[in-house]
C-alpha cells in the first residue's frame, strides 16, 4: 500500500496524557485515538495488528478443540441474579434499563450466557466434551481507566468455556487450553510466564494468570531463583516463620513509650532506632458486618484478597476513622491489640512468629515496647495473609524467592460446578441421571498483547514489532523521489514483494529523508528497504532490521529472495 494513501496520523511530541511506553507510542504511531476516558477508536494499522493477533488465537484454539461462536454484549440481568453476581460484581457491571425498565448490563464476562446455552442444548454425555469460545468486545466501568488499551472501560477479549462430564475430563480440557495458550503467546512473540493466581470474582478451584515481563507491569510475580514455583502476588503463598524459642517471662514487661506524632512505621522507626521487622500493625478491617483486626509485621503488606479468603466473606474494606477510633479508645495511628474489645484479632504467620514487638497503645502519641503475643494481648488466630516479597523462602522447595513486575494478558480457570449448579444445568450421564457439568473457562485479553507487546518491545525511536504480529511486513523507502531510477526501483521492488505475499507499504510521500527514517522507526514495521541512487549505482539497496537496527547492502536482485527467506516464503 502506498503511505500517501494510508491513514497514519502520527504525532511528533509525546501526548501530556500518556503514562506508559504503549500508551505513548500507540497515539503517536496513529494506532489508537481516544474517544472518552478508558474508551479508544482503533485506527487502520492497529487494526491490522489487532487481526493478526486474533488470527494467532484462532488458529491455536482451533488446533486444541474449541469451536467458535459470538455471543451478545447485552446480557439480561435474569441470568446474572441465578448465580448472585448482579449484586457481588459491583460498580464495574456496566449497567441498564430498556424501554420497559427491564435490567441489563454489558458483558465483561460471558460465564451465565453460555451456561445457558448450553443447559438449554445439550442433553446427554454423548456431546460432551465441549469447549466455545469468542473473539468479542468486553466492557468493565473501571473506577480509573488508565495506560491506553492496558486497562479501559472497553476491551477485545478471547474467552472460551469448557465442559466436561467429571473431574478427570475437565483437567484435560484445562491443560489443552494451558498448552494452547503457551502456544499463542510464544507465536505472537512475547516473553511470559505462567503463574499460579487467585480466582477472583470468576471463581472456582484454581487457575493460572498469563503474564508478559515488562517493568512496567502492574502485578507483581513471585518466582523461585530454584525451580519453577511461580505465582502472583496476590496468590502466591510465605513459608511460616518459625517462632523465637524462649519463655515470655525472659523478655522484659511490656512499657510504653512516647511517640509525638509518629504514626507511619517509618517514622515510629526512625524515632526509636529500630527496623520496621521490629514492629507490628494493627490494621483494622470491616468483613461483611463485623470489624477484624489484622496483625503484620512492620515491613510487610497486608494482602486483602488472602484475608478475604481465609474470613470466608464477600466484603472486605478497611475501616473509617470514625470505626477505628470508637473501637480502640485511641487515634488513628496508633491503634494496637492490647484491650482490644469488641473485634476478632488475626495475625499473619510472620507476626505471629514474633516473640516480642513494638505496637501501637491505642493512646495518643504512645506506643508499646516488648510486647508479647498471648501474655500482653490475645492470642490471635493466624494464616498466611501478607504479600511475598523478595528473599521470602520458597514454599515449594525453600529456594529464593524474587519479585518481578508482569502485565497479565491470559487467565485459565478451572471453574468446577460453580456455574452449573447455581444455574441448575444438567446433562444425562451413562446410567441417565442428571449430572451438573464441570466447566473450565479461559480468557485472553487480545486488545491488551498488542500493549504488552509494545511494552516489551520499543527503543527510544518507537515500536519495534515482533515479526508475527507486525501490521506491515516490509517499508520501502526511496530516499530521492524526484529521481526517476530511485522512484521506478522501488515501485519494482513494492510489487515483486507484495506478489510474494507481503504486506508492503510503500513510502511514497513527498517528505526529507529524516522524516521517513525517523517515521518508519516510530511505525516499527521489521525491515525496511532504502533506495537511494548512491547505492543504486553500485547495483544495491540497503536493508535495515528494525529490532537490531542493523542495516546491509544487498544486490537489488537478491533483495527479495532474503525477505522472502526471513518470512519462510517459497
Amino acid at each position: 500500500m502506498h503511505y500517501s494513501k494510508l491513514f497514519i496520523p502520527t504525532l511528533r511530541d509525546d501526548p501530556a496524557d500518556a503514562e506508559t511506553v504503549s500508551h505513548r507510542l500507540m497515539l503517536r504511531a496513529g494506532l489508537i485515538r481516544k474517544v472518552a476516558a478508558g474508551v479508544y477508536t482503533l485506527l487502520p494499522l492497529g487494526l491490522r495488528v489487532l487481526s493478526k493477533i486474533e488470527g494467532i488465537v484462532r488458529d491455536e484454539m482451533t488446533k486444541a478443540g474449541a469451536q467458535e461462536l459470538l455471543m451478545p454484549a447485552l446480557q439480561p440481568a435474569e441470568l446474572w441474579e441465578e448465580t448472585g453476581r448482579w449484586q457481588k460484581y459491583g460498580k464495574e457491571l456496566v449497567r441498564l434499563k430498556d424501554r420497559h425498565d427491564r435490567d441489563f448490563c454489558l458483558g465483561p464476562t460471558h460465564e451465565e450466557v453460555i451456561t445457558d446455552l448450553v443447559r438449554k442444548e445439550v442433553r446427554s454425555y454423548r456431546q460432551l466434551p465441549l469447549n466455545l469460545f469468542q473473539i468479542q468486545s468486553k466492557f468493565r466501568d473501571e473506577i480509573r481507566p488508565r495506560f491506553g488499551l492496558m486497562r479501559g472501560r472497553e476491551f477485545i477479549m478471547k474467552d472460551a468455556y469448557s465442559f466436561d462430564a467429571d473431574a478427570e475430563g475437565a483437567k484435560e480440557s484445562y491443560r489443552k487450553m494451558y498448552e494452547a495458550y503457551h502456544n499463542i503467546f510464544k507465536r505472537v512473540g512475547l516473553h511470559f510466564r505462567a503463574v499460579e493466581a487467585d480466582t477472583g470474582l470468576i471463581g472456582g478451584s484454581s487457575s493460572h494468570e498469563f503474564m508478559v515481563l515488562a517493568k512496567t507491569g502492574e502485578e507483581g510475580i513471585a518466582s523461585c531463583t530454584a525451580c519453577d514455583y511461580a505465582a502472583n502476588v496476590e496468590r502466591a503463598e510465605t513459608r511460616p516463620t518459625k517462632k523465637i524459642k524462649g519463655a515470655d517471662n525472659a523478655i522484659a514487661a511490656m512499657e510504653a513509650v512516647s511517640t509525638p506524632g509518629k504514626k507511619t512505621v517509618e517514622e515510629v522507626c526512625e524515632f526509636l532506632s529500630v527496623e520496621a521487622s521490629q514492629l507490628i500493625k494493627t490494621l483494622l478491617f470491616v468483613a461483611d458486618d463485623k470489624v477484624v483486626a489484622v496483625l503484620v509485621r512492620g515491613d510487610h503488606e497486608i494482602n486483602e484478597i488472602k484475608l478475604k479468603n481465609f474470613l470466608k466473606v464477600t466484603e472486605l474494606n478497611l475501616a473509617e476513622k470514625k470505626t477505628l477510633e470508637a473501637l480502640t479508645k485511641g487515634p488513628s495511628g496508633f491503634s494496637g491489640p492490647v484491650g482490644l474489645e469488641g473485634a476478632e484479632i488475626v495475625a499473619d504467620l510472620a507476626a505471629k512468629a514474633m516473640s516480642e514487638a513494638i505496637i501501637g497503645a491505642n493512646e495518643k502519641d504512645t506506643h508499646y515496647r516488648h510486647a508479647v503475643g498471648g501474655r500482653d494481648f490475645k492470642s490471635a488466630r493466624s494464616a498466611d495473609l501478607r504479600n511475598a516479597v523478595a528473599g521470602d523462602l520458597c514454599p515449594k522447595c525453600g529456594g529464593t524467592i524474587q519479585i518481578d513486575r508482569g502485565i497479565e494478558v491470559g487467565h485459565v480457570f478451572m471453574l468446577g460446578t460453580k456455574y452449573s449448579e447455581t444455574m441448575q444445568a444438567t446433562f444425562l450421564d451413562q446410567e441417565g441421571k442428571d449430572q451438573h457439568f464441570v466447566m473450565g473457562c479461559y480468557g485472553i485479553g487480545v486488545s491488551r498483547i498488542m500493549a504488552a507487546a509494545i511494552e516489551q518491545n520499543h527503543d527510544d525511536h518507537g515500536i519495534i514489532w515482533p515479526q508475527a504480529i507486525a501490521p506491515f511486513d516490509v517499508q520501502v523507502i526511496p530516499v530521492q523521489e524526484k529521481k526517476e531510477a530511485v522512484m521506478a526501483a522501488a515501485e519494482t521492488i513494492y510489487k515483486a514483494l507484495s506478489e510474494k505475499g507481503l504486506a508492503v507499504i510503500f513510502e511514497d510521500r513527498s517528505e526529507r529523508a529524516g522524516v521517513k527514517f525517523n517515521d518508519a522507526d516510530l511505525l516499527g514495521i521489521p525491515y525496511q528497504v532504502v533506495v537511494g541512487q548512491k547505492n543504486l549505482d553500485q547495483g544495491m539497496v540497503e536493508l535495515k532490521e528494525r529490532k537490531t537496527g542493523e542495516k546491509t547492502l544487498i544486490p537489488v536482485d537478491k533483495v527479495i529472495g532474503t525477505l522472502a527467506e526471513k518470512y519462510s516464503l517459497s
